[in-house]
Order: structure tokens, then C-alpha cells, then sequence
């Protein structure tokens, strides 16, 4: 497969009004794409030229965001034939995003603590909302 011509998604666009970095925009999406099924190991992404031209953005940026993802062990690199999901990539985004999850729950009690909640009163609130979504 040519990574130039071809690829399995099309990342959103990424904005300037938005204050997260153009590369963090394109990171986050992928990671998005791993974790959603609709990038799997082994699958090429597209070259640094073609997303940038897509996204209208530098090709540095398309590095970048790349080269990040690469380095968390989401991305690998093939000279010669491109840019390919990591396989253990899935597992990385999930346990990426369950961390993140966990912080967010840190800062939820935090605030609730703040506006006079109970931690007893949050707790009764987290379990009304898990019931609520069928989880």
C-alpha cells in the first residue's frame, strides 16, 4: 500500500480557536481512532505530506503529532513503507485514557469537596449517574 495515496480513516479537522497545539489536536484524534476500533494494528497511516495537506496544516506539525505517538508506543515507523499502528497500541490508548478517567475522578471529588459536598453525598451522585448511563 502506498502510504502517500492511501489510508483507513480521516482524522477530523483541527482548529487554531482551540487552545490545545495543532499536533496535540491530531495526536488526541488518533489515539481517538485506536481506541474507537477504527484504527487496528498494522494499519498505515498516511504520510506526513498528505495529512497535512488534508488537515491544512505544516508538515511539521504532522511530525510532530507523529513522532509523539511514536514515542508513547502507539505508532511505528517503517522506513521506506510508512506509518503503521503499533500493535500493543489499543492497550496503550486504553490504559492512557483509564488513567486519565481516574484523574478526572480525583478532581471530581476535589471540587465536590470544595462546594460542601460529602464525600458520601459524591459517592451516592457517581452511583446515580453510573445507574442512570446502564452501566
Amino acid at each position: 500500500m502506498d502510504a502517500d495515496n492511501e489510508g483507513p480513516i480521516a482524522l477530523p479537522p483541527v482548529s487554531l480557536a482551540v487552545r490545545t497545539p495543532l499536533y496535540e489536536q491530531i495526536g488526541a484524534s488518533v489515539r481517538d481512532a485506536v481506541s474507537s476500533g477504527r484504527l487496528q494494528p498494522g494499519d498505515v497511516l498516511p504520510s506526513f505530506r498528505r495529512l497535512a495537506r488534508e488537515l491544512r496544516v505544516a508538515i511539521i506539525t504532522v511530525r510532530r503529532a507523529y513522532e509523539d505517538l511514536e514515542h508513547e508506543g502507539i505508532l511505528c515507523r517503517r522506513q521506506g513503507t510508512g506509518t503503521f499502528v503499533a500493535e500493543d497500541a489499543v492497550e496503550r490508548c486504553r490504559a492512557a485514557r483509564a488513567d486519565r478517567a481516574e484523574g478526572l475522578l480525583a478532581a471530581s471529588l476535589a471540587e465536590a469537596r470544595e462546594a460542601g459536598l460529602s464525600d458520601r453525598a459524591w459517592l451516592a451522585r457517581a452511583r446515580e449517574l453510573v445507574r442512570d448511563e446502564g452501566a
